[in-house]
């Protein structure tokens, strides 16, 4: 089965922070909208992180990552569950300090919600810029 995009306009999406407060500039939207001029900025602090919840559930198999150089993660933890679960750790991913897309290839887990926590920036105040994330899977 071909691999589709999971992110869709039923998926409820939290972040930690947001940079100043400003959603409208620098909102979670961005990270969504497959535009260049425009990312999710989150605010200073040390673990920042963005959580997924799918109107259905889903079978995850990677993770699209597209950091702005020098204000990526050093290590991220994805955690997921299925309804009415506790979140459990999948796995570590070790993102680079660069701008290109960052494809990593996930054990396939079946889960309603997805966590992923920036663990530690390469920013000395722990802001995270992601122009994009994308989740490739199976929807079930």
């Amino acid at each position: 089965m071909p691999l589709e995009p999971l992110i869709c306009a039923g998926t409820a999406t939290r972040v930690s922070s947001v940079l100043n407060r400003d959603g409208k500039r620098f909102g979670k939207q961005h990270m969504f909208d497959a535009s260049e001029e425009t990312c999710w900025n989150s605010d200073q602090g040390t673990s920042q992180w963005v959580a997924l919840e799918f109107p259905s559930s889903v079978k995850v198999s990677q993770l699209h990552l597209q950091f702005q150089g020098g204000f990526s993660s050093r290590l991220c933890t994805l955690e997921g569950c299925r309804a009415g679960e506790e979140l459990v750790k999948i796995s570590h991913l070790y993102p680079e300090d660069t701008n290109a897309m960052q494809r990593f290839q996930l054990e396939e887990t079946v889960l309603d919600k997805l966590k992923i926590t920036f663990e530690s920036s390469t920013d000395f105040f722990g802001r995270i810029v992601l122009y994009h994330l994308g989740l490739l899977g199976e929807k079930l």
